[in-house]
């Protein structure tokens, strides 16, 4: 069984998502991975980049989805999630982390994440 896989790790971004005022106001630093398997039998043949999943096209899927305001990262997730599948329908399986860094948490923390896992 072939399993084929791109990453686009630690996509840093600038936002204002989560519940306090404060953090729609000031917002926060972010890193964003994007985890996707697919199938690279055909572009491994052709050597055209039209028979793969273009990861430019996940990193502005990321920095759109990340430019709408939200107060929970899962939504921002879920959004990534949706907007990768519908632009890149040869996504098999796509696993979407956002770590908010320096979260106000009230404590010594260097970020906080959540993870959203969606296969087809």
């Amino acid at each position: 069984m072939k399993k084929h896989i791109i990453e686009v790790n630690q996509i840093r971004l600038y936002a204002n998502h989560g519940c306090l005022p404060e953090e729609a106001m000031i917002g926060s630093k972010y890193t964003v991975d994007v985890f996707i398997e697919t199938d690279f039998s055909k572009s491994t043949e052709t050597d055209d980049l039209i028979d793969t999943v273009d990861y430019v096209i996940i990193n502005q899927i990321v920095k759109n989805e990340m430019a709408i305001r939200s107060r929970l990262l899962e939504q921002v997730a879920q959004r990534i999630v949706v907007a990768s599948k519908k632009a890149c329908p040869e996504i098999q399986l796509i696993r979407v982390k956002i770590s908010k860094l320096c979260p106000p948490i009230n404590g010594d923390v260097q970020d906080v994440s959540i993870i959203i896992e969606e296969a087809w």
